[in-house]
């Protein structure tokens, strides 16, 4: 008995071990690197229809991420994002060839889009991926970023470097990892169909499950529909005053969704105008996506009533947060 025991105390001392020494390898080494991508390249032409696809997709991702207070894409510090993850900045992706995105080939754009991997070979975990948008938009936001809209002018400004915190490298060495590239291409589906449609533009356009879902960590990418919490809500963020907001459940549950609380033209209003039935605003960092025409907020509506419904009282979890913290 005695012996039994010894072995199981040497056991759990070997994973101890083990893990002190995992946790000492991440803090040191950080995000990981990965092979530099190996592409062929791609000719897109900027055509004025791609010009201004991309720069409306630019709106909802590059721009309201990557903008100064010039709004020029030089970067920024990421308020939104909860302290856990560490204090995270955003970098240059103007066309700048020492700090920016001036050397990416057309491919290694796309490449870097789709898995989240650099030309380089270093990886940007945090930021989002796009592996099932399609070709066409994809081409239409490198379309953009080459071209002579001001945001993307070259600029050696640089936002500090991020410091990431232990639970943020522990992720991009376990959790968070680069995407795979598709090997078919990706098309936008038929808009006549407007559940369809409102699973692309809500899915793998504007990625708005991402935030609308239950833990940040627990996402599928790749099967957006599998995420924990999918659309139920629950993501924490900070908001400009330093308090925890959580993103609202989307589902049609009755009492703690948007099953009573919006018909499809007051949902179309506060998805693109940002402004509530009662009248209010919504808060930061959910702002309004006026670029989003009322056809496509309109389907993506029509494509949350096909998800399942989720019990998830989102008030709830503020006011316990805000008591947590004495407020």
């Amino acid at each position: 008995m005695k012996k039994a025991f010894r072995i199981v105390l040497i056991l759990i001392g070997l994973v101890v071990v083990g893990v002190l020494g995992f946790i000492g390898f991440v803090a040191i080494r950080g995000v990981p690197t990965y092979d530099p991508p190996v592409v062929q390249e791609i000719k897109i032409e900027a055509t004025p229809a791609r010009l201004a696809r991309g720069e409306k997709i630019a709106q909802m991702h590059c721009i309201a991420c990557h903008a100064d207070n010039e709004n020029r894409l030089t970067g920024r510090k990421l308020e939104d994002l909860p302290p856990l993850f560490g204090t995270i900045y955003s970098v240059n992706i103007t066309q700048d060839k020492e700090v920016g995105i001036g050397k990416y080939s057309n491919a290694e754009l796309m490449y870097f889009l789709r898995t989240g991997i650099r030309r380089d070979g270093s990886f940007a975990g945090i930021m989002p991926k796009f592996p099932l948008m399609a070709d066409e938009d994809l081409k239409s936001v490198v379309a953009w970023l080459r071209s002579d809209a001001f945001p993307v002018q070259p600029s050696k400004k640089e936002a500090p470097a991020s410091e990431y915190s232990l639970f943020a490298k522990i992720l991009g060495n376990t959790v968070i990892k680069p995407l795979p590239y598709p090997e078919t291409e990706k098309f936008i589906p038929d808009s006549t169909n407007e559940v369809a449609f409102g699973r692309y533009v809500a899915d793998e356009l504007g990625s708005c499950y991402m935030c609308h879902s239950a833990d940040f960590t627990k996402q599928n990418p790749l099967e957006p529909g599998k995420s924990l919490g999918y659309y139920g809500g629950g993501n924490e963020f900070t908001t400009l005053e330093k308090t925890p907001i959580f993103s609202a459940n989307l589902t049609f549950d009755e009492e703690t969704g948007i099953g009573k609380k919006y018909t499809k033209e007051q949902f179309v209003k506060v998805v693109r105008a940002g402004v509530r039935p009662d009248g209010s605003l919504l808060r930061y960092p959910m702002g309004p996506h006026p670029m989003l025409t009322e056809y496509e907020v309109g389907s993506i509506y029509e494509y949350l009533k096909t998800v399942p419904k989720i019990k998830n009282n989102i008030q709830n979890k503020e006011r316990e947060a805000l008591a947590s913290l004495g407020k």
